[in-house]
């Protein structure tokens, strides 16, 4: 088994939601200790974001691409095969200002790709990532689940159902920065649900 954990915040130390996404992936290999464990850290290997240079790469065939463009497309190839080729992924995904951090998204830029990881057929778009596992772990400093402003969760379930990613699990840890207490009880309800969702 392949298991890619991305964590998505914007700190390389003391992210709350990549040490959550790291008892996840603890979990999983305590159930499975053959599994491979691969991990992008977005934080610390940033992806750029998708402008207009990438784009006219991505269009360029890739026969007739510069050096230049070649080598921004790879960055995103790079990405889309560790998605691939992961059997369970574990996302970390901090809230920034009601959505996903920006490293989050260039990443999302980066793995959606037509005819690799979707393709749009007579009948709709069909996501070709299919077959895979998903742990999300949302991490906020206030109290946003299933409330009109918790925008990362239908966001993050309707793109990864896209790619053809539809058996996935979130995990919250919520009122991060209202205090001690507070945290103190959102890091244990988090480690409940992992209990749970991996029981």
């Amino acid at each position: 088994m392949n298991i890619l954990q991305i964590n998505s915040s914007a700190r390389v130390a003391g992210s709350h939601s990549t040490a959550i996404a790291n008892q996840v992936s603890a979990r999983l290999l305590e159930q499975h200790p053959e599994a491979n464990l691969v991990l992008r850290d977005l934080a610390v290997t940033p992806q750029p974001t998708l402008d207009e240079v990438a784009l006219q790469a991505l269009f360029t065939p890739a026969d007739q691409r510069t050096a230049e463009q070649a080598a921004r497309v790879a960055l995103d190839d790079a990405l889309i095969a560790e998605v691939q080729a992961a059997d369970v992924l574990v996302i970390g995904a901090p809230m920034y200002n009601f959505g996903v951090s920006a490293q989050l998204k260039n990443w999302i830029d980066a793995i959606s790709r037509a005819q690799v990881t979707f393709r749009y057929t007579a009948n709709g778009p069909e996501g070709l990532l299919k077959g895979k596992k998903v742990y999300v772990v949302l991490t906020r400093g206030g109290l946003y689940r299933n409330t009109p402003n918790d925008t990362q969760m239908p966001y993050l379930k309707a793109f990864l159902a896209f790619l053809g990613m539809t058996d996935v699990e979130f995990i919250y840890a919520e009122g991060l920065a209202m205090g001690p207490a507070a945290e103190e009880k959102a890091f244990h309800e988090a480690h409940a649900q992992i209990e749970a969702v991996l029981a």
